[in-house]
């Protein structure tokens, strides 16, 4: 896997990851809608550098970046760049397709589109929490296998966040029922 991606764009990262299969300890599924964020964008957690709260994010590329939103909800990213630099692609959907007991348990829902769709809903339902953090993706709990051909991707502006609103970082997969949002019209 580390090979395989383009670790020093966290772009080229945001879209290879969209149609891959991510699961933690053999629940997940196929992300559908990733967002990129890097140290010089104002929505970023890196944006004012490095602190104990985002230190993972400024790690060594290829593992995770885990933390609270609002005090409420684990949220995560694939760290990007190079050691030292602060980027990273935030896991928004996931299309479930491994485990879906297990997540239906975690979430307490019926409907498999609502499992995975929010980085909040998203974590809850694979289960990923602060122990998480700084974990490399290519060991155990984790298994993240790339697509062997591009999806067909959308950009659109992220979503859910309050500054540098307008940049068209989210990265969904063309279509996918199971992201977060609707995606605007173009």
């Amino acid at each position: 896997m580390a090979d395989a991606l383009p670790w020093e764009d966290v772009h080229a990262v945001a879209r290879r990851l969209i149609g891959a299969t991510f699961l933690v300890d053999g629940v997940g599924g196929v992300v559908v809608e990733v967002e990129a964020y890097q140290q010089d964008d104002a929505a970023s957690h890196a944006y004012r550098g490095p602190t104990p709260r985002n230190r993972s994010m400024f790690g060594p590329p290829g593992r995770l970046y885990v933390y609270r939103s609002y005090g409420v909800h684990w949220c995560a990213n694939v760290v990007c760049g190079e050691e030292g630099v602060g980027m990273g692609a935030l896991l928004r959907a996931l299309e479930p397709t491994h485990g879906l007991e297990r997540m239906q348990a975690r979430r307490g829902l019926d409907d498999p589109r609502l499992f995975c769709a929010g980085p909040g809903r998203f974590t809850q339902a694979l289960g990923i929490t602060r122990e998480h953090d700084g974990l490399p993706l290519d060991r155990s709990p984790f298994e993240l296998r790339l697509p062997p051909v591009l999806a067909d991707v959308v950009c659109s502006p992220r979503v859910g966040i309050s500054r540098a609103t307008e940049i068209p970082w989210r990265y969904s997969l063309r279509s996918s029922p199971y992201v977060s949002r609707p995606r605007p019209r173009a």
